[in-house]
């Protein structure tokens, strides 16, 4: 592993030598959490004009509201100012192209690791599990009623975001 990751510190060494970030506290700044992808595609920062500091941003495969998306949204909610949530998709989405019994067989055979105890959560229609990891949200008991939910789609060859309508409480 020696060397692996020589890139990254020192592009870290040379950012770390103008870092001026250090008075930020772990507040979101402007109120807000954004659940999206993981996809290397998508500056969540950037394309909702933000800065370090304004937003808490949760990742993972898929945008998806899981039990530890929840978790973290209680934390954000009561401990680092976070009264509002944008869950956030994105088209071209590999977790949408695909069955969780896809990715399990592929997987197998590809890698001979059997990963059947995983759930991957693979999406078969975008906005209707947007809708409904947005109900999640809405509806789970450790979050306030007074939590502002929306959701959007992130189209990743335009960079334009168009927001879909969600379901109310």
């Amino acid at each position: 592993m020696t060397g692996a990751f020589d890139d990254l510190l020192a592009a870290n060494e040379k950012y770390a030598s103008t870092f001026s970030q250090g008075d930020l506290t772990g507040r979101a700044a402007r109120g807000l959490a954004v659940v999206t992808c993981m996809d290397s595609r998508i500056d969540p920062l950037g394309l909702l004009g933000l800065r370090a500091g304004d937003a808490k941003i949760l990742r993972n495969a898929g945008a998806r509201v899981t039990d530890d998306v929840l978790r973290t949204l209680v934390l954000a909610v009561y401990l680092l100012g976070v009264d509002r949530v944008l869950v956030m998709p994105h088209t071209d989405c590999r977790m949408s192209k695909s069955t969780d019994d896809e990715v399990h067989q592929l997987i197998s055979a590809e890698y001979g690791i059997d990963t059947r105890s995983l759930e991957f959560q693979t999406v078969r229609d975008q906005e209707e599990t947007l809708r409904h990891d947005i109900t999640r949200i809405m509806t789970s008991p450790f979050l306030p009623r007074t939590l502002t939910v929306g959701g959007a789609l992130y189209d990743v060859r335009t960079g334009a975001l168009r927001l879909v309508e969600t379901p109310h409480p």
